[in-house]
C-alpha cells in the first residue's frame, strides 16, 4: 500500500507523518517529495531554498517514478504538500490510498505568514487541496480519508482509529506516541519549518486560550481559503 496524504502548509502535517511513520508495518515515509521541482519551476524565494534544490531531484518525472514505487517490505507513506503539484495531469495518483489533511484557514494562514511573510492563497494549497480532492473523488467508489488537524488534536485515538478503519489498516496504539527530535525520513528544511515538531512526542490539544489576531491580509486570505476548507470539512473522519 502506498498511502498518500495530501496536505497544505502548517495543517500538523508532520505530526501526521511522525503518527502514522511509528507503526511497525510502514517501511518508507517521503516528506514532500515534489518540493524541489515546485521550487525549481515557481523560483520561490523559500527559506532554504538553494538547501532544497540541492537536496532533492527537480525532476517532475523522476520523483514521480520513486513516488510510484512500491516497497516490498511494507507500506509506504507521503506526505504531499497540494500546492507543489503544477503538474497539469495528476492521474497518476490514482495507483495511491489518497487521503486528505485539512485545517481551519485562521490557524493555517497565521503559522504560514509568520514562517514566511511573503506568503499568500496560492502558497497555501487550500484551491490545489479541493481540487486534487475532486479528481480523486471522481475516480473512486467512495469518499477518500479526510481528517481534520483540530479534531485530531482532540481525540487523536477516536480520528485516528477511524483512520485507519477507512483504508482497511489494522490499528495500532503507536501512532499516538513517538520518540522527540528529527527524523533520518524528514526533509533537509527540517531545521527551519519544523521547530515545534522537532520537541513533540504526541498530538496535544489546542490551546483555546491563545486569541488568533488576523491583520488584514490575514483575514482576506482566511475568508477566500474558508469555502475549500468547508467543503472537505463535510468529509471529516
Amino acid at each position: 500500500m502506498i498511502i498518500a496524504m495530501w496536505s497544505g502548509p502548517r495543517n500538523l502535517s508532520t505530526a501526521l507523518m511522525r503518527s502514522v511513520a511509528n507503526r511497525s508495518d510502514v517501511t518508507k515515509v517521503l516528506d514532500e517529495p515534489f518540493y524541489a521541482a515546485y521550487l525549481n519551476e515557481t523560483n520561490k524565494n523559500h527559506p532554504m531554498k538553494e538547501e532544497v534544490l540541492a537536496y532533492q531531484s527537480s525532476s517532475w518525472e523522476e520523483v514521480k517514478t520513486i513516488c510510484l514505487t512500491h516497497d516490498p517490505l511494507g507500506i509506504t507513506y507521503q506526505k504531499h504538500m497540494t500546492q507543489h503539484m503544477l503538474q497539469e495531469d495528476l492521474s497518476w495518483i490514482n495507483n495511491f490510498t489518497n487521503c486528505f489533511l485539512i485545517r481551519n484557514p485562521k490557524y493555517v494562514v497565521k503559522s504560514f505568514i509568520e514562517s514566511w511573510s511573503e506568503g499568500g492563497l496560492i502558497d497555501m494549497g487550500f484551491v490545489q487541496q479541493s481540487e486534487i480532492f475532486k479528481l480523486v473523488c471522481k475516480n473512486t467508489t467512495s469518499i477518500p480519508a479526510v481528517i481534520d488537524a483540530d479534531l485530531l488534536r482532540e481525540d487523536p485515538e477516536r480520528v485516528l482509529r477511524a483512520f485507519c478503519d477507512h483504508i482497511n489498516l489494522p490499528w495500532d496504539r503507536d501512532m499516538l506516541q513517538w520518540e522527540k527530535g528529527l527524523k533520518d525520513y524528514d526533509g533537509i528544511w527540517a531545521e527551519h519549518w519544523y521547530p515545534s515538531v522537532k520537541t513533540s512526542d504526541c498530538f496535544k490539544p489546542k490551546d483555546n486560550s491563545k486569541v488568533i489576531k488576523l491583520n488584514d491580509k490575514e483575514l482576506a486570505i482566511a475568508e477566500i481559503a474558508m469555502p475549500y476548507y468547508e467543503s472537505l470539512l463535510e468529509h471529516s473522519l
